[in-house]
């Protein structure tokens, strides 16, 4: 079900309508009696919800490694250049307290 040319945006589309395609079968089902078609939908919804939980998984293991990745980067980045990393934080502190400063003066 994964392909390498989704974007998360994509994903999350698809996502949105599985889901809603899942509540239209689920209310149809409560609007019908029980029923031998009822139980073929039921499993049919039960296939769909399995196959977004594993792009739900998916899409959730590719953001942490992504973010995990850029922590590492991040990580290596301070430690080779200390000095600089708080020169930059420090800066970049100072300016959001003047617009922050500037918005409430």
């Amino acid at each position: 079900m994964k392909h390498n040319s989704d974007t998360p945006t994509a994903i999350s589309a698809q996502l949105r309508n599985d889901l809603r395609g899942l509540v239209a079968e689920a209310e149809k089902i409560l609007g019908d009696d029980i029923s031998e078609g009822s139980h073929d939908l039921i499993a049919n919804m039960r296939a769909r919800l399995n196959g977004a939980q594993e792009s739900l998984a998916e899409f959730y293991g590719d953001a942490r490694k992504k973010v995990v990745d850029g922590v590492k980067v991040t990580d290596k980045t301070i430690r080779a250049n200390p000095y600089q990393s708080v020169a930059i934080a420090a800066g970049v502190g100072l300016l959001i307290g003047l617009l922050v400063g500037r918005r409430r003066g």
